[in-house]
């Protein structure tokens, strides 16, 4: 009867025990020295989303997957006898759901054996997707570091300021001329430094009048205006992050005077309103010209020079680093063979050497765009050739030759000096047809000139035969 009693009271312990796990806003799985479990409290259930029937008592390696055995903490505690604080680990259920946990693990020793171990897991599986969705969300600051292309020495010299420019919160202002990749080099600092949590708003300056570009930046008071509201400005709005302001010299000198009183007060005034309202903003500015010039210009305030431009990075034209082209050639040529399910391999020796003798006046934005226009004209070629390439690019004044190929082929100089007159098709817009009846006309121009030699026609177009061949029989061009 005393046996019976006492008997009952354990149950009675182990029960309550079993509540009280159950009640812990923290997941509990312990194991025996075989591995199968023998305590899986309700809170481990829901991280797991699994049943105490499915887990209790079988072993742990049957229900989880892991790369492998040793990347579980539960199994290197039980093994090996290694104890493990705030890890987190990915991992899978059997129905294959992604679980993320930080956990503590322990062995359980007894007599100077290991008898089991223990698992307390904190569930993190929704703040790791909501930091995830958070991330695509943002979208506008997908560019970091390592997606700047270029190795040559001046530009790997702007990107090394750049990245110690990370380290603190002082104004950044980023000159070069348009198509340089200034914003990318904005995103890059905010993501690469403590604010990258922060948000990261974008307003170009000259996008706006006056007016509207005021009450955007600094906010509106009820009242201010006919029709205003109380609406927080660009300055509130980037609280804790970066606000980014593009062609900040766009901007009226009496609004350059109330951005620099923000920028050394640090507080805002919303219009309309007397209260200041501090704000923890760091301002990156963009400008695509020299700013000696633009002050001389009337067009930057000195006193905003030197406050915005406590750390400025001047980055060069593609014209002065031609050694990174063929890296952005084959950067854009995957890019848009990821875009448009091609498999062009490289561009041909006749489209680098033209791109390296172009002084690329809209940089590296234009090249992206002349690549992506002659992918566009490909069908199954593999490579990229001159004959694909758009013809305001090819033939824009005799430019993007070699003078030394012009040279060479006294047959270019006279295409060069020809006259060529197009006629635009009646009752059409379309800009596809009309692209293709120039370039119809202007193959059929010169082969008339050349009398249907196709050798020489294809010489004076600065094509190979073959290519020329290519066109003709793409656009119909039959010679007798």
């Amino acid at each position: 009867m005393k046996k019976d009693h006492h008997a009952a009271k354990l149950e009675n312990e182990i029960d309550l025990y079993k509540q009280m796990l159950d009640l812990i806003d923290v997941g509990v799985h312990a194991i025996d020295e075989n591995g199968n479990t023998v305590v899986y409290n309700k809170k481990m259930m829901e991280i797991e989303s699994l049943k105490r029937s499915d887990v209790l008592h079988k072993n742990v390696l049957d229900f989880f997957a892991f790369q492998d055995e040793m990347h579980s903490t539960l199994v290197q505690a039980l093994r090996i006898g290694k104890q493990t604080v705030h890890a987190k680990q990915t991992y899978h259920n059997y129905n294959g759901k992604e679980i993320t946990t930080i956990n503590h693990t322990y062995p359980l020793v007894r007599d100077g054996l290991i008898q089991g171990a223990v698992e307390i897991s904190n569930d993190v599986t929704k703040l790791e997707r909501l930091i995830h969705h958070n991330m695509k969300k943002k979208g506008n600051t997908r560019f970091t570091f390592d997606s700047i292309i270029g190795k040559s020495p001046v530009f790997s010299e702007v990107i090394e300021h750049a990245k110690r420019a990370t380290r603190t919160s002082s104004y950044v202002l980023i000159v070069g001329e348009t198509g340089t990749g200034k914003e990318l080099f904005a995103q890059s600092i905010h993501n690469g430094s403590s604010r990258s949590s922060g948000p990261f708003i974008t307003q170009n300056c000259a996008a706006l009048p006056d007016n509207l570009i005021e009450s955007l930046l600094f906010g509106t008071q009820k009242g201010a205006f006919t029709g205003a509201t109380d609406q927080p400005g660009l300055f509130e709005q980037a609280q804790g992050g970066t606000l980014l302001l593009d062609e900040i010299n766009s901007l009226n000198p009496a609004l350059q005077a109330k951005l620099l009183r923000v920028l050394q007060e640090k507080s805002v005034r919303r219009l309309g309103s007397t209260k200041e309202i501090a704000v923890d903003v760091r301002v990156i500015a963009n400008m695509n010209e020299d700013p000696v010039d633009a002050i001389a210009g009337g067009r930057m305030r000195k006193d905003l020079f030197y406050r915005l431009g406590i750390v400025t990075l001047f980055i060069p034209p593609l014209s002065e680093r031609k050694e990174d082209i063929p890296t952005f050639v084959s950067h854009f040529i995957q890019k848009y063979n990821e875009l448009f399910q091609m498999n062009v391999k490289a561009a041909d020796e006749e489209v680098l050497a033209l791109f390296q003798a172009y002084d690329w006046p809209g940089n590296v934005r234009e090249l992206e765009h002349v690549i992506e226009a002659g992918m566009n004209m490909m069908m199954d070629e593999a490579y990229l050739s001159l004959h694909h390439l758009p013809y305001h690019f090819r033939f824009k004044h005799g430019e993007g030759r070699p003078a030394a190929q012009l040279q060479a082929n006294p047959l270019q100089k006279t295409a060069a000096a020809d006259t060529f007159v197009y006629t635009s098709p009646e009752h059409t817009t379309d800009f596809q047809t009309q692209m293709e009846q120039f370039e119809k006309q202007y193959i059929v121009h010169y082969l008339e000139k050349m009398d249907d030699n196709i050798s020489q026609t294809a010489k004076i177009l600065g094509m190979s035969r073959q290519s020329l061949q290519y066109r003709m029989k793409k656009l119909h061009i039959s010679r007798q």
